[in-house]
C-alpha cells in the first residue's frame, strides 16, 4: 500500500526530547516500512525515518527560536500540500486531531484520523458531528467516552520499537516519574510516596510555560528534599537507562489520560508501574502483574513495597506481546486494508447504480 503519515509539525519526528503523538507517528511509519509499505511521512523537517520524508516546515515549531511563528499557518500550508499529492496514495493517515476535516472531505473515504489527546472538551461534540464522515481511531477505550457517538472504526493501543529501551533485570532501586510537570500528571504525588515510602525520587520531566506557576509554587519547594532529584527534560537516549534502572515508575495522574505512553516505555525495560486508576489506565496495566493500580496514597505506598515481587521479565514479555511496533502498525493494516475494500465495494456500487441509465440511452439510439 502506498501510505501517508500526517504528524504534528510542533515537534520533530521523533521528538527529540519530550512528545508523545510524533514518537508514535515515527515508530508506526518505520514498522509499516519494515513490513513492506510504501510510506511518506509529512512533517517537520530533520526526522529520522525510513519512509519517503515531506518537509512541510523547515524546523518543528518547539525547535524554532524563531520570537514570533503561526502553526495555524504552517499546518494549513502543510494540509494544502497534501491534498494536492492526496491521489498518489491508498490511505491518507492523520495524527492533526480534526483540522483537516474542511480540507479533505471529497476524500474522506480514503482517511484514517487517530486522536491522540483528550476529548471531554467543549465543541467537540458539535464538530465531530458537523465531520461524521470521517473514520476515526482511538488509543484507549476510556478516550472515547466524552464521543461515544463519533464516527468510531477502531481502537489501537500504541506501540514502540524497542530500541531506546533495553530489558534490565537488575534495577537500582529509585523510584522514577518521567513526563510533564503539571498537576493534572501527578508530580506531587510521586514527591509524597517517595518520601513516604523512604525511597529516592527521580524527576525527568519538562516544565511548560503553562505549567511555569504551579512549578515554581508547588514543586519546586519540594526537591528540596534529599530523596527528590529533578534532571529536568531527558531524550530517547538516556531513557532506557533511566526507566530501566528504577524499582519502579510512578504514574499518579489525576486527569483522564487518553493512553499514557511512558506507561509502556517503562514496561519495555521490564520496569513495573504503579499508577492510579484514571483513563486508559486499566487497558494498559494488567494490575499485579506488571504493575499496581491504585486509588489512594496509602495504596501506592503499599504498592512500593510490593512492586519487587513482580517479574519484571514478564512485564518485558507483555510489552513484547501487546505493545511492541509492529504489533500497532499490523493492527493499523487491518484497518487500511477495511478501508481500502470499502472504497472499492463503493465504486463498484455506482458504477452498477449508473448502468441502467447508461443502457437505456444506448437502446433509445
Amino acid at each position: 500500500m502506498k501510505i501517508a503519515q500526517i504528524a504534528p509539525l510542533y515537534e520533530s519526528v521523533p521528538p527529540q526530547l519530550y512528545g508523545g503523538t510524533e514518537r508514535v507517528v515515527a515508530h508506526l511509519t518505520d514498522a509499516l516500512v519494515e513490513l513492506g509499505h510504501e510510506v511518506t511521512l509529512f512533517s517537520a523537517g530533520g526526522a529520522r525515518t525510513l519512509a519517503k520524508e515531506v518537509v512541510c516546515r523547515g524546523q518543528a515549531l518547539r525547535l524554532d527560536s524563531t520570537p514570533l511563528k503561526s502553526d495555524f499557518a504552517s499546518h494549513l500550508s502543510m494540509l494544502h500540500r497534501i491534498r494536492e499529492l492526496a491521489d498518489d496514495f491508498d490511505i491518507l493517515h492523520f495524527h492533526i486531531d480534526l483540522l483537516h476535516f474542511p480540507f479533505f472531505e471529497a476524500h474522506a473515504s480514503k482517511t484514517l484520523t487517530t486522536l491522540h489527546g483528550r476529548l471531554d472538551i467543549a465543541d467537540l461534540p458539535m464538530a465531530y458531528r458537523l465531520w461524521n464522515v470521517f473514520p476515526l481511531v482511538s488509543i484507549s477505550h476510556n478516550q472515547r467516552l466524552p464521543l461515544a457517538a463519533a464516527n468510531w472504526y477502531g481502537m489501537i493501543h500504541h506501540g514502540l520499537a524497542d530500541v531506546h529501551y533495553p530489558f534490565n533485570p537488575k534495577p537500582k532501586g529509585y523510584l522514577a516519574f518521567l513526563g510533564r510537570i503539571s498537576a493534572e500528571k501527578g508530580p506531587e504525588r510521586a514527591i509524597r510516596i517517595a518520601i513516604a515510602s523512604g525511597i529516592p525520587l527521580k524527576i525527568a520531566a519538562k516544565v511548560d510555560g503553562a505549567d511555569l506557576a504551579y512549578f515554581r509554587l508547588v514543586i519546586e519547594p519540594m526537591l528540596a528534599h534529599p530523596l527528590i532529584e529533578f534532571l529536568g527534560e531527558i531524550g530517547d537516549e538516556h531513557k532506557g537507562e533511566f526507566l530501566g534502572n528504577a524499582r519502579a515508575l510512578l504514574f499518579p495522574i489525576d486527569w483522564p489520560e487518553p493512553f499514557g505512553l511512558v506507561m509502556i516505555e517503562a514496561m519495555a525495560c521490564g520496569t513495573p508501574v504503579i499508577a492510579w486508576r484514571c483513563g486508559s489506565v486499566p487497558e494498559v496495566i494488567e494490575d499485579r502483574r506488571t504493575g499496581f493500580i491504585v486509588e489512594s496514597m496509602d495504596e501506592a505506598i503499599e504498592a512500593v513495597e510490593a512492586v519487587g515481587q513482580l517479574n519484571r521479565g514478564a512485564i518485558r514479555a507483555a510489552f513484547e506481546r501487546r505493545f511492541s511496533s509492529r504489533a500497532m502498525a499490523r493492527q493499523y493494516v487491518e484497518l487500511y486494508e477495511r478501508l481500502l475494500g470499502e472504497r472499492l465495494a463503493g465504486q463498484i456500487a455506482d458504477t452498477m447504480a449508473e448502468r441502467p441509465t447508461a443502457d437505456l440511452r444506448l437502446t433509445a439510439s
